[in-house]
């Protein structure tokens, strides 16, 4: 019987995450600091053998916008809501020339540094930053938000994304098929938990309280479906990043992933933590430290139980 895994995922996006809630002007410092922590992330990762999957938006990884403009897809998303549609920023010339005059919009130098480490995987958040449940939008225009990140990964990486990670965790099973079409092996999910299934106005407050104390099942699984040509890969758990009202319940959330890990490690089962560097761009050495415990209760339960390093892709059998 195989040993346990820890899987590791990063939803990468820097200003492409959410320019309708953030305002460039007042952000510039935070999205300088998450590149700037990229790197050291990268560095943990190789100090203690970790393999990790950094699910990218397509817009990333573009040399310039001239070469941008190229792949840009000849359907755009019809949201109802409009402010959702990032192209906006690229027509309006919020997005700059290049990674030097704007490094908010364009990171193929940190993509390099990703792919340049041993373990890394580089994955798709969409081309766009799609959001699949949207209303208005449709599977037609998803596919050709794909093919886009496709055809610009392998002209600029000579790589083919396999991974996916749905933008905002919009999990839409109906889309599984045309992402499989598309060359996707591997898509994250939402934890099969209560509280990820539901809209009441609680569940923010019932997910919080889940990351001191379990109130739900385990986060913990052993099994990874297929369905419509895709292995489905469970969440774990989000790791929150540091704050400083919350220094004395961040010992207990760091105590709650140990828990975690070490029940997957001793029942030989699979633990997937995942992030966004720009969870970092406050306090990062604060969020580095809190990386670097993790890592090492990794390196803890890989010595005794044989727990494994793995990305998203590294599972798909």
């Amino acid at each position: 019987m195989p040993n346990g895994n820890f899987i590791i995922s990063l939803d990468f996006e820097l200003h492409w995450g959410a320019p309708e809630e953030w305002d460039l002007s007042q952000r510039k410092p935070y999205f300088d600091a998450t590149r700037l922590s990229i790197p050291k992330v990268l560095s943990l990762f190789s100090q203690y053998h970790i393999r990790a999957t950094w699910a990218t938006v397509g817009f990333l990884f573009a040399k310039n916008k001239e070469q941008l403009l190229q792949f840009l897809p000849k359907e755009r998303p019809s949201y109802l809501n409009q402010e959702l549609s990032y192209y906006r920023l690229i027509d309006s010339g919020e997005a700059g020339n290049d990674e030097s005059d704007d490094p908010y919009h364009f990171a193929s130098s940190l993509i390099e540094k990703i792919l340049e480490t041993e373990g890394q995987e580089l994955g798709t958040h969409t081309f766009a930053h799609y959001y699949c449940l949207e209303n208005g939008q449709n599977v037609t225009q998803f596919d050709l938000d794909l093919k886009a990140a496709q055809a610009i990964s392998r002209e600029n990486f000579n790589t083919t994304l396999r991974s996916l990670v749905f933008p905002r965790n919009q999990f839409n099973p109906e889309y599984l098929e045309v992402a499989a079409q598309n060359g996707i092996k591997v898509v994250r999910t939402n934890p099969d938990l209560w509280f990820w299934k539901s809209t009441s106005r609680f569940i923010p407050l019932a997910r919080a309280v889940d990351t001191l104390m379990p109130i739900s099942g385990s986060t913990v699984f052993h099994d990874m479906k297929m369905e419509k040509g895709v292995q489905l890969h469970k969440a774990s758990r989000f790791l929150r990043p540091y704050a400083e009202k919350e220094k004395v319940i961040r010992e207990l959330r760091l105590k709650r992933i140990f828990s975690e890990m070490t029940h997957a490690a001793k029942t030989r089962g699979n633990y997937h933590l995942w992030w966004h560097p720009h969870n970092f761009g406050y306090f990062t050495k604060e969020n580095l430290v809190d990386l670097e415990r993790i890592l090492n209760h990794f390196k803890m339960l890989n010595e005794n139980y044989g727990f494994s390093s793995k990305n998203m892709i590294d599972l798909n059998g």
